[in-house]
């Protein structure tokens, strides 16, 4: 076997067991004769996968009964439309702007025309920082948060009180930490980043946001469509759904999100302080206040403090022949990420600043 290390921003890595399993199983599930991928989403052997998920996020989680877990398509990108589509009451929205992800939710709003607010932003300086001092109107609509910033390597480490329905897109750090409920209404993610293949879309919702949803809107954009079929009014990302299944059985065997959670914070331990004690020579995009556990963005810098983009390149290569990708900046900012979601091994990381120490020493 040769696997390499994948720092790549989504899709992303896999537990390494989680793909053996689901190679054992691919032609013949469990003696059924038949692959998962085959399998009718009205059979009984999909529908002891899928619910099993379902009871896994909610006991991994601790989601409070008041809540749905809905399996959707579209990515997150689809619910950013699907939120105020929902959720619009006909008073004010109000978002955070703390990224890109966040930007694009924002312009979904303003194309249907919803009566919208950015309450706070940190787009004037790079978006290199959570804002600060963010308030919500108690009135609102919904109040609506953006998490994890993979491009700019930002993450809100306590979501801020709101007595407004709070949204939060969770797409890159799901499942890394365990969510005090009692300030969140509805949570979503695309799988492909912390929970699976691309194609799967997780949301956690109150019932009560999904009794907002009228019937002007169209069928299988309401939330209420779906929460009342069990997730299966139509045929669901069956596969995803699988994989999801398998990942969170190895985040209970790896001890709970509770462990997760420190294992992230070891792993982005070790990497920030290799970036803090190279003398410089690497700089991180993020304000330390605000730095994410699962993205994390940073430069080679010159003597004088700009980029050195030459360098940057020459790292990407010469770390691909060291059996690491992914670790290209994003193009709107550039640089280097390296994205240790929850399935990077402590070994990978340990691999990353070995050879960031190594490419530090030969090229100053």
């Amino acid at each position: 076997m040769n696997r390499i290390f994948n720092f790549g921003a989504g899709p992303s890595t896999i537990p390494l067991e989680v793909l053996e399993e689901a190679q054992r199983e691919l032609i013949d599930y469990k003696g059924e004769g038949l692959s998962i991928m085959e399998a009718s989403h009205r059979s009984k052997m999909y529908d002891e996968v899928h619910n099993e998920a379902i009871s896994l996020i909610k006991e991994l989680y601790r989601v409070p009964n008041d809540y749905d877990i809905l399996f959707l398509q579209g990515g997150a990108s689809l619910q950013f439309a699907m939120i105020p589509m929902n959720l619009y009451m006909g008073g004010v929205a109000e978002y955070v702007d703390s990224g890109s992800w966040s930007s694009k939710a924002i312009k979904e709003a303003k194309i249907q025309g919803i009566d919208y607010r950015v309450v706070a932003s940190s787009k004037d300086t790079t978006y290199d920082r959570i804002p600060q001092n963010i308030e919500f109107s108690n009135s609102a609509d919904y109040a609506y948060i953006t998490s994890n910033n993979t491009i700019y390597g930002t993450e809100y480490h306590e979501f801020p009180i709101t007595k407004a329905p709070l949204i939060v897109d969770t797409s890159s750090d799901i499942f890394s930490y365990l969510v005090d409920w009692s300030k969140v209404d509805m949570l979503f993610a695309g799988a492909q980043k912390n929970a699976g293949p691309s194609g799967l879309t997780i949301v956690i919702i109150k019932k009560e946001l999904v009794a907002r949803g009228g019937d002007t809107v169209p069928t299988m954009l309401r939330y209420k469509t779906h929460a009342d079929k069990n997730s299966l009014f139509n045929t669901p990302p069956t596969f995803g759904i699988y994989i999801l299944n398998l990942i969170l059985h190895w985040i209970k065997k790896s001890g709970g999100i509770e462990q997760i959670a420190k294992n992230n914070q070891k792993k982005a331990k070790l990497l920030y302080d290799a970036i803090d004690n190279s003398g410089g020579f690497y700089v991180g995009h993020s304000k330390k206040e605000s730095r994410s556990l699962m993205n994390v963005s940073y430069n080679i810098k010159n003597s004088d403090g700009t980029n050195n983009s030459a360098l940057e390149e020459k790292f990407v290569k010469e770390a691909i022949e060291a059996k690491m990708i992914g670790l290209k900046g994003h193009r709107s900012i550039g640089g280097l990420r390296a994205s240790i979601y929850n399935a990077m091994s402590l070994e990978g990381v340990e691999a990353l600043v070995n050879f960031m120490d190594k490419f530090q020493k030969e090229n100053s």
